[in-house]
């Protein structure tokens, strides 16, 4: 069977590299895909085998174009595995080995938003290594447990593009492209977590470790700012925002808070409303005082600094601005937690959903905020 006929591209590229491969010249590549290239060198080498040698060896290390070398030093390896190599003279000069193996580095990162446990997905995307392909790494990663579920592997940049196309249009959450160190250095953060615990990360993270060995250290989280007192107290509002509709405390934790709750809402004694808001204000008060000790108040702040980031890259600062203002009274220890609105809210929603669970309209699973493992089959 013959082979099928190259496109109008691949075409004109096959003529120019034929060209320079009888006079050897610089070959003149018209504009074009990267596939296109690809295609002609097929081309090339079927048609003249042994002979393209040093017309590709040229272009592997002159070519003007990075994707035009590393294309060159496929096609060569192609021919060293089939067999054909150039004939050399005696005492030639040796050339660069046919397959340059180039250290892997994160070229491009996509992050989302980050759930209401404190998780999020980061797809990096790696380039290098023995052929020079892709290599694309899904991550789950929580700032409470670290790396949480580890996916991927060798893609194509039309097949990348789809699944990028596909993921916009239906995830929730936002995504955001951002410069592939600061994927790596997230990584790096959490695999500092695992350490901190004893714990380690899933089984399928295994194959990824050696794409992270060199990647950047784990970033220090930025000090706190002084905090806009107007966007601080209107702070709670964030809670409003679709990003953060699934932000509460988890509920298993304010469980009892929350019969409490009921409990004083539903009693038959007569008292006046103050004295119930007085109540269900101290019933807060307690749920803040006992879930933002010190670690918790900074997982919150980095989380509210991480989404400030997103909602700044999507176009909405004011968001950005308000969220850092909460972010910055959080990491301010002299700052009592009950005194932020930001947390009210949001120790008030983990309430109401705990009461929830407690009359039956809601189950205690799908509500629970705890970080979990993705159950694989």
């Amino acid at each position: 069977m013959s082979a099928p006929a190259p496109s109008d591209t691949a075409a004109a590229c096959l003529a120019a590299l034929e060209a320079a491969l009888r006079d050897a010249s610089p070959p003149a590549l018209p504009a074009g895909r990267d596939t296109d290239l690809d295609e002609a060198l097929r081309a090339l080498t079927r048609r003249h085998g042994a002979a393209a040698v040093p017309l590709l060896e040229r272009m592997a290390t002159t070519a003007p174009a990075k994707e035009q070398r590393r294309a060159a030093r496929r096609a060569l390896y192609r021919l060293e595995q089939a067999g054909q190599r150039p004939v050399r003279a005696p005492g030639a000069t040796a050339v660069r080995p046919v397959v340059a193996r180039e250290a892997e580095h994160a070229v491009r990162a996509w992050l989302s938003g980050i759930d209401g446990s404190g998780s999020r997905a980061a797809w990096i995307l790696f380039e290098g290594g023995l052929g020079g392909g892709l290599r694309l790494c899904s991550l789950i990663l929580n700032d409470e447990a670290g790396i949480m579920d580890a996916a991927g592997g060798p893609i194509a940049r039309k097949r990348l593009e789809a699944e990028l196309r596909t993921l916009r249009e239906s995830q929730k959450l936002p995504w955001v492209e951002v410069d592939g160190a600061r994927a790596c250095a997230l990584v790096a953060q959490a695999l500092a977590l695992h350490e901190q615990l004893g714990t380690v990360p899933p089984p399928e993270f295994a194959r990824w470790r050696k794409s992270f060995a060199r990647g950047p250290a784990a970033a220090r989280p930025p000090a706190a700012g002084e905090a806009d007192p107007g966007l601080v107290q209107g702070s709670a509002g964030l809670l409003e925002l679709a990003e953060l509709g699934g932000w509460f405390l988890d509920p298993a934790r304010v469980a009892t808070e929350a019969l409490a709750l009921l409990q004083a809402r539903e009693s038959r004694l007569v008292v006046s409303e103050q004295i119930k808001a007085e109540r269900e204000a101290a019933i807060l008060d307690g749920v803040i005082e006992a879930n933002f000790p010190s670690g918790a108040r900074q997982r919150w702040a980095g989380r509210l600094r991480e989404m400030a980031d997103i909602f700044g890259m999507t176009s909405r600062a004011d968001a950005a601005a308000t969220a850092r203002a909460a972010a910055d009274a959080l990491a301010d220890a002299a700052r009592p937690a009950t005194a932020i609105p930001f947390v009210r809210a949001l120790a008030a929603r983990g309430l109401e959903m705990a009461a929830e669970v407690a009359l039956g309209r809601a189950r205690l699973d799908d509500v629970s905020r705890a970080p979990t493992r993705r159950a694989r089959s």
